[in-house]
């Protein structure tokens, strides 16, 4: 289970890597990667969960919205609602991306010790699950978390693109020593990248409900200035890339 000896602020904001074991993979297949992105939707809020109960809802859920003549009603929406979103959270999540060995997640603690919880919810459910899936038994993820504290809106800017820009080492090894060779092919990749929020923040509907996304939009002035951000940034910059303040402590 994932751990870190840290007192986290409330309404601070926090870059956040998790790594499989030896960096050994977190995601197998596609049905581990929506596990990921389910588990962390659900692991937000301060009451105790169980995965399964909260997937038997939502099937349940869905069974009404299909035997309602004419689409779901007003009484069924404001199931659907009740039922999936009830959550008194313990953090919200600005960003996230998950690669085949890591996970990068951009938090704001709203409860606290919210982030120490979260995180600790998280690697006891998603080791669980992935464990009993593969026969395996053992540490999934490294016991302690790696974190930066984020300080400003540069310093929030340069994380904000740097964990959404991750996926590209999947298309060009060596981009953050080499720069990116091809940037209208790897803009095109990040904007289509599922397992990652950037999708949701160019209005490309993806996972909308995980992510809060309107400080980042305030931040950048808008989702547009956010896009157009990220594009600048990999077309000109991404030809010479340096992230110092991304030492994770």
């Amino acid at each position: 289970m994932p751990y870190r000896k840290q007192q986290f602020v409330n309404d601070e904001i926090y870059h956040i890597v998790l790594r499989g074991i030896d960096d050994n993979l977190l995601f197998k297949d596609i049905d581990d990667y929506y596990r990921g992105i389910f588990s962390i939707y659900e692991f937000n809020t301060i009451t105790p969960i169980q995965i399964r109960e909260r997937r038997r809802e939502r099937i349940k859920i869905k069974e009404i919205s299909k035997g309602a003549r004419g689409g779901p009603s007003s009484a069924t929406a404001s199931v659907t609602a009740s039922v999936t979103d009830k959550r008194d959270k313990l953090v919200e999540i600005l960003a996230f991306c998950f690669m085949p060995n890591h996970i990068h997640l951009l938090l704001r603690q709203l409860k606290k010790d919210g982030i120490t919880k979260f995180m600790s919810k998280l690697g006891t459910g998603y080791a669980g699950y992935f464990n009993r899936k593969y026969e395996r038994k053992g540490h999934v993820f490294q016991n302690r978390f790696g974190t930066v504290h984020v300080k400003g809106n540069e310093q929030f800017k340069t994380i904000f693109v740097y964990i959404h820009a991750n996926p590209l080492s999947l298309i060009e090894p060596g981009w953050k020593e080499k720069g990116i060779k091809d940037t209208e092919k790897s803009i095109e990749f990040l904007e289509t990248y599922k397992w990652s929020s950037y999708p949701d923040y160019i209005e490309k509907k993806n996972f909308p409900s995980v992510t809060d996304r309107e400080f980042v939009s305030r931040v950048f002035g808008g989702n547009d200035i956010c896009k157009d951000f990220v594009y600048q940034w990999i077309r000109y910059k991404g030809k010479a890339i340096e992230f110092p303040e991304l030492a994770l402590e």
